[in-house]
């Protein structure tokens, strides 16, 4: 259902970008003052599918990654620079859960049972960027955009001062992420406000992963380093 959802807002935005670009009729502007406020507010609401990189000590297996849609949700706050660059904002609530798979020659000669090769990765992320937009000239009732910048992100399910660790069931990660991102999005004007598709990738840039007491660990020790990355596909209301 999600993906239909998904599907149908990008062909709607397509149908009025492409209305707009090839009809030979003049269009009336929507709003038309609504880019030259020095801030706007607003919020957003989507889906993110988040994965994990893995860097290893060793040449084993993969650790396989499943991943899921999530979804989030957040504010918007806007300052304008010029007609073509904003700075932006957008700290939002994101929901998402990961499971990893580990071979079983992650754990050759020791005994292991099956629910040791699966673990979940539930995280909930306060995620609070500061971005920089960059769009071209509007045409009609739409303007084309890149965003990029960096963020923070505070891992509330992080586990990271549980005592226990993964022999005892609980993958644990580090509190605090930061991440670069980049994408991309068209601005539509309708008629009594801005609606923004857009999707933008998300890139770790610290180590993540919280590591077992157990140097040796199945789970950790051929880790050199885990980080996040993730797709966010948005629906902006401004």
């Amino acid at each position: 259902m999600k993906r239909i959802i998904i599907f149908l807002a990008l062909i709607l935005a397509f149908q009025n970008v492409s209305a707009q670009l090839f009809t030979k009729e003049k269009v009336a502007n929507n709003i038309d003052n609504i880019d030259q406020k020095f801030l706007s507010w607003g919020y957003f609401l989507g889906f993110n599918q988040y994965d994990f990189k893995f860097n290893y000590n060793q040449d084993l297996k993969d650790i396989l990654v499943d991943k899921t849609f999530g979804f989030h949700l957040g504010l918007i706050g806007d300052m304008r620079i010029n007609d073509h660059l904003n700075l932006r904002l957008e700290p939002g609530v994101f929901f998402t859960t990961r499971n990893l798979q580990y071979d079983e020659s992650y754990f050759a000669g020791t005994e292991f049972n099956d629910s040791d090769l699966l673990r979940e990765v539930k995280s909930t992320y306060i995620h609070v960027p500061l971005l920089l937009k960059i769009s071209t000239k509007r045409i009609n009732n739409f303007k084309p955009f890149i965003i990029g910048g960096f963020s923070t992100a505070l891992n509330l399910s992080s586990n990271q001062d549980n005592p226990d660790d993964n022999s005892a069931g609980e993958f644990r990660m580090k509190k605090s992420t930061y991440f670069y991102e980049i994408g991309f999005g068209i601005d539509l004007y309708l008629l009594y406000f801005k609606f923004t598709p857009s999707i933008r990738g998300v890139f770790a840039i610290n180590d993540e992963i919280v590591r077992d007491a157990d140097p040796n660990s199945p789970w950790t020790g051929n880790v050199a380093k885990m980080q996040t990355r993730g797709v966010f596909i948005n629906f902006t209301f401004q």
